[in-house]
């Protein structure tokens, strides 16, 4: 298995640990500002993107802008569970050409464009694009006083280690 697939499935392992230990309630709360916005709704997010690089269409391409939405998702750890069992099969069977170019439609910030690139460098992004949201995730856990007993979540890999001067 490509390093690529493997990092990505050890880092959505994370999101197992993390649904295995919410309530449907704390998954939804949407009371930490500023932006108000739930565990759910990332965990969605996240899922979604992944989600859309299994839909390519007959032109090469991967549409980001598409994703499902499904707000079952984002209010039921069940569900959650089920599009993160969903998308974490997908990836352990599907054969990419990691260095295969390909076309992703995205939008920056002003409008739908097409951007060539590969599928290892759109599933790196994947990666640390739901690193990103676990960075996220984890303030709304402090806020909320949720305890993940994870020292790396929400940590890119690359941080540094803070060293003891003991």
């Amino acid at each position: 298995m490509n390093v690529i697939i493997q990092s990505t499935l050890k880092t959505l392992q994370k999101s197992q640990i993390l649904l295995d230990n919410l309530c449907n309630e704390q998954l939804c709360d949407t009371s930490v500002s500023p932006y108000y916005s739930s565990i759910g709704s990332h965990m969605r997010h996240i899922l979604d993107f992944y989600d859309c690089i299994f839909k390519m269409d007959d032109e090469n391409r991967v549409d980001l802008t598409a994703r499902s939405r499904n707000k079952h998702v984002e209010t039921d750890c069940r569900c959650a569970q089920e599009y993160l069992n969903e998308i974490t099969a997908k990836l352990r069977v599907t054969a990419f050409k990691i260095d295969e170019a390909i076309i992703v439609r995205d939008d920056l910030g002003l409008g739908k464009t097409d951007i060539t690139y590969t599928y290892g460098a759109l599933l790196a992004q994947a990666n640390s694009h739901t690193i990103h949201h676990y960075a996220i995730i984890n303030y709304i856990f402090d806020s909320l006083g949720i305890v993940v007993q994870d020292d790396e979540f929400g940590y890119n890999p690359t941080t540094p280690k803070e060293v003891s001067s003991k």
